[in-house]
C-alpha cells in the first residue's frame, strides 16, 4: 500500500514538472489572449468615461420616459 502511494505521489511530481517545463518553454503562448483583455479593460474604461460626462443628460432622457 505505501508503495503503490508512493508511485502515486512520484508520478504526479512528474506530471506536474512536465506541464510546468512545457509552459516554461513555450514563450508567446497567452500574449493574444493578455492583448485582449486589455482591449476589453480600455474599452470598459472608456465607457464609463462617457457615462461619467454624460450622466446627467442620460438619467434626464430616463426619466422623461413615461411608462
Amino acid at each position: 500500500m505505501r508503495l503503490k502511494l508512493l508511485a502515486l505521489l512520484t508520478l504526479g511530481h512528474l506530471t506536474i514538472t512536465e506541464r510546468a517545463r512545457r509552459l516554461r518553454d513555450s514563450g508567446d503562448r497567452g500574449s493574444e489572449t493578455t492583448e485582449k483583455v486589455m482591449w476589453i479593460a480600455l474599452l470598459v474604461t472608456l465607457v464609463l468615461a462617457v457615462y461619467g460626462i454624460f450622466r446627467s443628460k442620460i438619467l434626464e432622457k430616463i426619466n422623461g420616459i413615461a411608462l
